[in-house]
């Protein structure tokens, strides 16, 4: 691209002239410019210059409707204004002695008119940061309290229009607008979803992904999309109608291991699947055809999640000494169960450490500590730090019941570092405080 307008002097004296002959007063460009680009363009032009991220982030603005979305959309704006701001105050004179440009050894320049729009821009911004961190801990103790109800949580991702929120109406009848346009939810939508008779599942619909994603909407949605990091099954709703689905797909994909989510199972739900006119729908053992418009394959959807997720559940329980009936898909699983056996074995050799580093345990089962965590998170939807703490509680409960030592002492031989913290640990995980369980005892 022309480092000075992006396009060159040739092709923007041709849009000029196509901009004068057809009256038009807005030029978007596919592609995200600099804001020295979009001055000289919009100078040379003679009419409004939009590019890319703009376009985005203007629809972004439209759809919000949460305080949330509207934090996240207004944090992402301030920061693609912020290096826009040069050259849009170039018709006020700097605040200066003289009214003009200051001669040498006279007083020096004030403070500009951008200076100061500058300023409050980063204090906007630091004051939509902090409010975001309060949504990030409301979401946080929201997650807390599901994982200690064991609710398992499903989360609905794809490229924008592919059928998500039309998905999410048809399973749980949410009732939310799904219209044919771009970004047309932008706020999460979350309801309980009854899957089968045994199992109900926490499901989300998340905004939409679309190709070249303004890295400052990425930045501000992550409140929102760290969500993925800890559901326990994606939904990949991809548009087969659609003659890119290919290329979409793989963009949702870097996406997802952008947010680091890709050690997460996840499941394809090829949508309108009525309007596909090829000769094989793309089939697999993660993968499902379906319509959620017409209910095409929904029932064949909701068996697949309850498998997906009743087997991991099964892989949990392993640590907890649960006994759950195997299905005979189950019973296919045993180098999974083998390789969490092995990975229990090694926790409980270590229990009471309180310096042991997952890079050790990972070492004594011949993997890295990266290899570990994603093949422990995506077999049992926790980190091994999460079940090693859950490991570390149990055997607390179980000595607060059945032995004589102190709560200082219990907290020690079971690894943890203080025993203030044990406490909020154990508060957390069993609503009842160490004294609690060992007064009743």
């Amino acid at each position: 691209p022309d480092p000075r307008s992006f396009i060159g002097d040739g092709k923007v004296a041709e849009i000029k002239e196509f901009i004068d002959a057809n009256d038009i007063d807005l030029a978007v460009f596919d592609n995200e410019l600099s804001p020295s680009q979009m001055r000289v363009l919009s100078e040379e032009l003679g009419v409004k210059v939009l590019d890319r991220s703009g376009l985005i982030l203007d629809i972004f603005a439209q759809r919000a409707q949460t305080r949330e979305g509207q934090l996240q959309v207004e944090l992402a704006q301030y920061k693609y204004l912020l290096p826009r701001l040069t050259g849009m105050w170039t018709h006020l004179v700097r605040q200066t002695a003289s009214g003009g440009s200051s001669p040498i050894g006279t007083r020096g320049p004030g403070e500009t008119q951008l200076e100061t729009d500058r300023r409050h821009i980063h204090r906007k911004i630091d004051k939509l940061k902090a409010d975001l961190e309060e949504v990030r801990r409301v979401r946080a103790t929201q997650r807390d309290r599901r994982s200690k109800n064991e609710i398992p949580v499903v989360a609905i991702v794809g490229y924008t229009n592919a059928g998500k929120s039309t998905l999410l109406n048809a399973l749980t009848g949410a009732g939310i607008p799904a219209n044919n346009r771009l970004f047309d939810t932008l706020d999460t939508t979350t309801r309980l979803l009854t899957v089968s008779d045994t199992l109900d599942v926490v499901i989300s619909d998340t905004v939409g992904f679309i190709r070249k994603l303004p890295h400052q909407l990425v930045e501000a949605f992550k409140a929102t999309l760290e969500e993925l990091e800890y559901a326990d099954l994606l939904l990949h709703v991809i548009d087969i109608s659609d003659p890119h689905w290919l290329e979409q797909a793989q963009i949702v994909d870097e996406l997802i291991e952008e947010l680091g989510a890709q050690q997460i199972p996840c499941l394809r739900v090829y949508n309108k699947s009525d309007l596909y006119f090829g000769d094989i729908r793309p089939h697999g053992e993660d993968s499902v055809n379906i319509s959620a418009k017409t209910g095409e394959g929904v029932d064949e959807l909701l068996a697949r999640i309850d498998n997906l997720l009743k087997n991991r559940a099964h892989l949990r329980h392993l640590f907890d000494g649960k006994s759950q009936e195997e299905t005979e898909e189950q019973k296919l699983t045993s180098p999974d169960r083998e390789f969490i056996s092995r990975f229990k074995s090694a926790v409980l050799k270590h229990l009471s450490e309180n310096n042991l580093k997952m890079e050790d345990l990972g070492a004594e089962m011949g993997i890295s500590r990266i290899q570990l965590y994603r093949k422990v998170k995506a077999l049992t939807g926790f980190s091994p730090a999460d079940l090693l703490k859950q490991m570390r509680l149990q055997k607390a409960l179980s000595l607060l019941k059945h032995s004589s030592l102190s709560v200082s002492e219990i907290a020690y031989n079971t690894g943890f570092s203080s025993p203030g913290y044990f406490s909020t640990c154990f508060k957390k995980q069993y609503d009842k405080y160490p004294t609690d369980i060992r007064a009743h005892h």
